[in-house]
């Protein structure tokens, strides 16, 4: 069985947020089927570590690539080619509240060039299924609770079968109980090959599911597997 590719590799990275350096000399590589937490302090670096995975922040400095586009990105006509290979999910659920979840989802696909209504149906009944949340087709994100409303947004970045699912925080928001379904959610994702990199500053989830884990600390990120 051949050695699963990387689907995001950085060497000698700088993070910076507007002129301010927020991480320095970062070495990182996520391999296809991983799951990878990111832990570390508030205003650590972990936000914008992502936000430069998803090209909502320039790599200024070092080099990489993520899902088989390389930085820095020279076009920025690659990015929304680049977000198409990522699903992102963040602490605020950034759902449409004026639209079922059905509308929240059939808008991605239409927007992403799904054109045949039965096949965006099909999806979306899938996606709905992954996350344990079928029952919520017709419902509006304010009928739903804080977690079944994460796993709306969970199953909004799953549409697309991503390569890379990033998640910033996503059970920040949530009570300890829900935080841990939300988690054990990304894991059974895991477990069918999509790799996972997760944010987050709740030390009990890594206990309760552990993986890899790499720590933001004093402007550097530490990787537990190179010591």
């Amino acid at each position: 069985m051949s050695e699963p590719k990387p689907v995001i590799e950085l060497s000698n990275a700088f993070i910076f947020q507007g002129q301010n350096l927020i991480l320095q000399g970062v070495d990182l590589e996520v391999k296809s089927g991983e799951l990878v937490y990111m832990v570390g302090k508030t205003g650590s670096g972990k936000s914008s570590l992502l936000k430069t995975l998803y090209a909502d922040l320039p790599l200024l400095k070092g080099t990489g690539q993520v899902a088989g586009f390389q930085f820095p990105i020279k076009s920025k006509s690659q990015i929304p080619k680049l977000r198409r290979k990522l699903g992102i999910i963040f602490q605020d659920f950034q759902l449409l509240y004026d639209r079922s979840v059905y509308e929240n989802l059939n808008f991605v696909l239409k927007a992403t060039g799904w054109t045949d209504s039965q096949k965006r149906r099909n999806r979306i009944s899938e996606v709905l299924m992954r996350v344990g949340i079928e029952f919520a087709t017709a419902k509006l994100p304010h009928q739903l609770s804080g977690g079944e409303q994460q796993r709306v947004a969970i199953a909004r970045a799953l549409l697309n079968e991503p390569q890379l699912l990033i998640a910033d925080e996503p059970t920040g928001n949530l009570d300890p109980e829900t935080g841990l379904g939300i988690v054990k959610t990304f894991t059974q994702i895991n477990q069918f090959g999509t790799a996972v990199i997760l944010a987050t500053h709740n030390m009990d989830v890594i206990d309760k599911f552990p993986a890899h884990t790499i720590v933001c600390k004093g402007g550097r990120l530490v990787d537990s597997r190179k010591g």
